[in-house]
């Protein structure tokens, strides 16, 4: 049997790393390593100054294995694969991500942060994401069928397997699209507000619109159709 590590960045208790450790379920034993509160944005950053604290949690799918952790998505993915799955895990999971990972913006992405970690690692990894308003239909009905087809499936040379799952209800989805590659430009498009402080001080806060236009045959513009995007993303090293 297959032993499935398990990590996100939104945090060991929420909606989408539940849902991926019961789907995971069927085709393994479930081990899930992943950080005791939000991590998004991390990137691939890992902690090297200080302690890392982790401690064995209860998890609300009975037969996983479950710890939280202080650190970093990738920090997680670490610990799980060097010391705490017993003979190191067959396949890292990422995710379920609340939000796509496409577009530039995976460079930010701590859930892909987390899966490229596992390649260097040496184990093979599938990040899942998908929409913030998502409605699960699409996701909950094709994880069955993507997990096991992409544990199966080979990959090249320092590479993971990138899903996004579209917020639409099920009937509007046409299916899965495979191959489909990187946008090279922003999903995102940020600026920051500025407000002036008493003190002469200057806090900038974050603003951020969608970019809702993609050329064919890129991940952002398979999720912008309703369709499931399933591509690889490459590490550097």
């Amino acid at each position: 049997m297959s032993k499935i590590l398990i990590t996100n960045d939104d945090g060991i208790q929420s909606d989408g790393i539940i849902r991926l450790a019961k789907a995971a379920q069927a085709f393994g034993e479930v081990w899930v390593v992943a950080p005791g509160d939000q991590r998004s944005a991390a990137s691939h950053s890992v902690t090297l100054h200080s302690g890392i604290s982790v401690r064995a949690v209860s998890f609300p799918v009975p037969g996983v294995h479950a710890y939280s952790c202080d650190g970093t998505p990738a920090d997680c993915v670490r610990l799980g694969v060097l010391n705490l799955v017993p003979g190191r895990p067959d396949v890292v999971f990422s995710g379920i991500n609340k939000g796509y990972n496409v577009a530039a913006d995976l460079q930010y992405s701590a859930t892909v942060g987390a899966a490229l970690e596992a390649v260097y690692q040496k184990v093979p990894a599938i990040a899942f994401s998908e929409d913030f308003e998502s409605v699960h239909e699409v996701a909950d009905k094709y994880l069955p069928r993507l997990i096991p087809e992409l544990m199966q499936k080979p990959l090249g040379e320092k590479q993971i397997w990138n899903v996004n799952f579209p917020g639409c209800p099920l009937a509007e989805c046409p299916g899965i699209r495979y191959d489909c590659r990187v946008f090279n430009g922003d999903y995102y498009r940020d600026r920051f507000h500025a407000i002036p402080g008493p003190d002469g001080t200057i806090s900038f806060t974050l603003e951020a619109t969608r970019n809702l236009s993609a050329p064919e045959g890129t991940d952002l513009r398979t999720v912008l159709d309703n369709t499931v995007s399933v591509g690889t993303v490459t590490n550097i090293t």
